[in-house]
Parts: C-alpha cells; sequence; structure tokens
C-alpha cells in the first residue's frame, strides 16, 4: 500500500533533521504585480484593461518626445524634476521611446530613486563628465563589419543588424551611435530596412562557411514585421552551415503585450523556430531584463506562452549603478526570471557609452556581485558576468583579466580566439576610483602612462 505524504514526511524527520523553515523573503522571486496600476498616470486615466494589452494601443501611445513624456507627467512630478529631466534629454544621446506600460511600471512617488526611470529618462543633475578614454562606437563595430550591418568579429558568429529602431530606446545602449534617429549629441549611423543591404549580408555569411551562429538584432527584432521575420529567417536557415539563429529583443520587458496580442507575429517566429528544428537548428530569443520590477503578470503570460510553443528565451542584462549593482537585486533577478522560464545568460559590465557615466559601475563591483549570485539558483540559471572588451575584444569573464589596477581603475584583457596577440583596456568610472586615483585621470598627461603601466604589468604577469 502507498504511504501517505504525511507517513513519508515523518519517515524522512526519523532519519535527518529537517532543515530550519525557509524564510518567506526568499520566495519573494514569485510574487509578481499581477496588473500595473497604469491608471494613476493621468495620460491613461480612463484607459481599458482591454487597451491597455494590445499591443496596437502600445505601440501608438509611446511616447516620442521629450515635451510630451514631461507632459503626460504633470501632476505625478515636480516642476524640478521636469526640468531636470528636460535638460537631460537635451544631453542625451539616444533618442526618446517610452511605452505606457513601462510608463506604469516606474515609481513617481520616487522618480529620482526608481530604477526602471534611471535606466530610460535622463537626468541633467545625475549626469557625469564622460570618460576621457571613451568613444561612441566603444565596441568597434563598425570596424569589424564586412558590408553594412553586419558584423563578423567572433570566428563561428555574425552580428546582423536588419534595422536601426527599437520598440523603447534604453539610456545605455552600446549602439547609441546607430539606433533611433539623431539626437543634439549624436549623428547616427543609420540601418533601415533594405533588401538589398539585407542581401549583401546574406551572400557573405553564405561565403564564410566558418559562421554557424548569427544573431539577428538592431534595433530590436520586435520592430520587424512577421514577413520579415520569417524573410530573415528562412534565408538563414536555407544557408547549410548556420545552425545556430538568436532573435535579440528588448521588447518582452517594455513590451510583452506583443506576444499576447500580435498573433501574426507570433506565429511568424513560431514558424521560423519549428522550421529551424525540422532541420535541427536552433533558433531562439535573446532577451533583455535588467531589473526584478520589470517582470509583472503580463510578462509571466507572455512568457508561458513562449514556453507552451517550445521557443526558449535567454537574458543578457546590463549592470548599472543604482539599478542592479547590489547581491539582493542581482539574485532577486535571476531568481524570478528562472520563475518565468527565462534563463539568464550574460550580465554584462557597463559599456563605456557616451552620456552614462552615471550608469556606469568597476569590475570590481560585477565580480563581488556574481560571488553572490553563485549558489543562489542552478548552475544553468546563473549568467555569466562579462566584460565586452573596448576596442573588439568581444566578452571576457570579468574575472579573467590579466591585470586590473584597482586604484586607476584599468583592466587588461586577451582575447585568444578572437584577437590574438592584442591587449584590450577597460577603465572603471573615475568617480568611484580612490583620492589617488581621481588625481591621476584629472591629469592628462597620465592617462597612456596609465594604461602603459596596466598593460606592462599584465605582461610581466604572463611571463
Amino acid at each position: 500500500m502507498t504511504a501517505s505524504l504525511a507517513d513519508l514526511a515523518k519517515r524522512i524527520t526519523d532519519i535527518v533533521p529537517l532543515k530550519p523553515p525557509v524564510d518567506p523573503a526568499s520566495l519573494k522571486h514569485r510574487e509578481l504585480v499581477e496588473m500595473p496600476d497604469y491608471r494613476r498616470i493621468p495620460a491613461y486615466k480612463d484607459v481599458s484593461e482591454e487597451q491597455f494589452l494590445d499591443h496596437h494601443w502600445q505601440a501608438k501611445r509611446s511616447i516620442t518626445r521629450p515635451d510630451k513624456l514631461l507632459e503626460a507627467l504633470k501632476g505625478l512630478v515636480s516642476a524640478d524634476f521636469i526640468k531636470d529631466a528636460t535638460e537631460g534629454f537635451s544631453h542625451a544621446p539616444m533618442s526618446v521611446r517610452v511605452s505606457p506600460y513601462l510608463m506604469s511600471l516606474i515609481d513617481w512617488n520616487d522618480p529620482y530613486g526608481d530604477p526602471l526611470r534611471t535606466q530610460f529618462i535622463p537626468l541633467r543633475s545625475r549626469m557625469l563628465p564622460d570618460h576621457p578614454k571613451l568613444g561612441l562606437d566603444s565596441l568597434h563595430e563598425r570596424e569589424d563589419a564586412p558590408v553594412p550591418g553586419l558584423t563578423h568579429r567572433y570566428v563561428d558568429k555574425a552580428l546582423f543588424l536588419p534595422l536601426d529602431t527599437c520598440p523603447v530606446y534604453c539610456r545605455f545602449c552600446t549602439r547609441s551611435y546607430a539606433v533611433g534617429v539623431d539626437t543634439e549629441e549624436v549623428e547616427k549611423t543609420h540601418f533601415k530596412v533594405d533588401e538589398e543591404r539585407w542581401a549583401r549580408a546574406f551572400a557573405y555569411i553564405a561565403s564564410r562557411p566558418e559562421l554557424e551562429d548569427i544573431v539577428v538584432s538592431g534595433g530590436d527584432a520586435y520592430n520587424l514585421r512577421a514577413e520579415q521575420i520569417t524573410r530573415i529567417g528562412e534565408a538563414l536557415l536555407s544557408i547549410p552551415h548556420v545552425e545556430r539563429i538568436r532573435l535579440a529583443t528588448k521588447g518582452p520587458a517594455v513590451m510583452p503585450q506583443k506576444l499576447l496580442t500580435d498573433h501574426e507575429w507570433f506565429d511568424a517566429v513560431t514558424r521560423v523556430v519549428e522550421l529551424g528544428r525540422s532541420l535541427q537548428k536552433e533558433v531562439v530569443i535573446h532577451t533583455h531584463f535588467n531589473h526584478p520590477n520589470e517582470i509583472t503578470g503580463i510578462t509571466r503570460k507572455a512568457m508561458q506562452r513562449l514556453f507552451e510553443r517550445g521557443i526558449t528565451v535567454r537574458n543578457q542584462s546590463v549592470m548599472q549603478r543604482n539599478v542592479n549593482d547590489t547581491p539582493e537585486v542581482m539574485r532577486l533577478l535571476v531568481k524570478r526570471l528562472g520563475h518565468v522560464h527565462v534563463h539568464p545568460y550574460y550580465v554584462y559590465v557597463h559599456d563605456l557609452v557616451k552620456g552614462t557615466e552615471d550608469l556606469r559601475t568597476t569590475v570590481a563591483t560585477a565580480i563581488n556581485v556574481e560571488k553572490h549570485v553563485r549558489g543562489s539558483t542552478a548552475g544553468f540559471n546563473t549568467p555569466t558576468f562579462v566584460v565586452d572588451a573596448p576596442g573588439g575584444g568581444g566578452k571576457r569573464d570579468a574575472h579573467s583579466f590579466e591585470h586590473y589596477n584597482r586604484t586607476t581603475g584599468v583592466s587588461v584583457y586577451q582575447a585568444p580566439s578572437v584577437k590574438p596577440g592584442q591587449f584590450f583596456v577597460y577603465f572603471d568610472p573615475i568617480d568611484r576610483l580612490c583620492e589617488e586615483g581621481r588625481t591621476r585621470w584629472a591629469d592628462p598627461a597620465q592617462h597612456q602612462v596609465m594604461i602603459d603601466e596596466a598593460i606592462a604589468a599584465a605582461q610581466a604577469g604572463m611571463r
């Protein structure tokens, strides 16, 4: 006769001592806001739930001008905040696009401290001078582009940029040199939808038998029409040596409604995934959640729909100051992602991006956070913390530096399988350095000296 659960539990307690009861706080990752309180925003007070859950309404009502965004906040924030944000937008390299869904997730009672506001709405009062070694295309993607809109850096992988628009624009975007419209600060390199340009990219990929893995990004795959998803997917899958495709999109984090109501787009992605599977090829989605507050009940339903279709979703976060740079927040994010069937893949140490010095953290911060995250959940749901090496070295484990001077904030990496024999240097934000480090960076004559010192130390350590 089968023993009851109560009997089994008693037998277990007779054999080994029970662990103490779990702290309810450790299950916080399961506690989601089911529906954001969007009606507290005056501009949306008369919007029905049906409208709010419709992707067409979300896209149409996304705010693309600073004055319109700030107009929607009247009565919610102070005049000082609106002035601060207005000046922030005028000094930002990225265009403005914020969805109503995203607006509804921001705590407007604390707009200065809210982690989502921090990511999407720049404030002049928080901006810091750019690091003196910053470049607009810090990863040198254009230098590794054999044809426009295609970066071939890693041996077996290429990055395809079919378009240059997104459902929202992130302040910290590495591709601010190309994404969105021109701003007062940046005249962009544009990658408009262009079948002829796409054909040149496909031809290059077909000519390189080593290319097995293609990332379709941009911009954002969310903004491709259903027929364009099909066109790109079929073209890449028809190339014999292409074995893996990643559709990169911020969309699930900022407009999950599309996965629930844009059936044509969703079905197009599903068909490409199924076509790949029939050819023994992998097609997955890579997305971009940065904070646990971005994951709601709407997100869970959207991710469950992808899960039901057998579509793998992985996440790539960017570590940002006052957003997710503490063990507590990052652990919660990682656990909550796992709860909604999204695999944490990478956490990037923030790239050197124009106008975002206030968001960057140190390599030491990333190493410390990683130490606390590891072991909090299963290994396959534990992200790798990486530095995307400036100058085109690609992603390196944050702790794998050849040398790291915490006084000057200069870390040195190598990428022997990407660009052998070269050294790649990353720079911590100057305001996070000790007084000695800040003093040296204040003297332009010391800049190259500090870099040379770090590279010499790296070389000496390798002997």
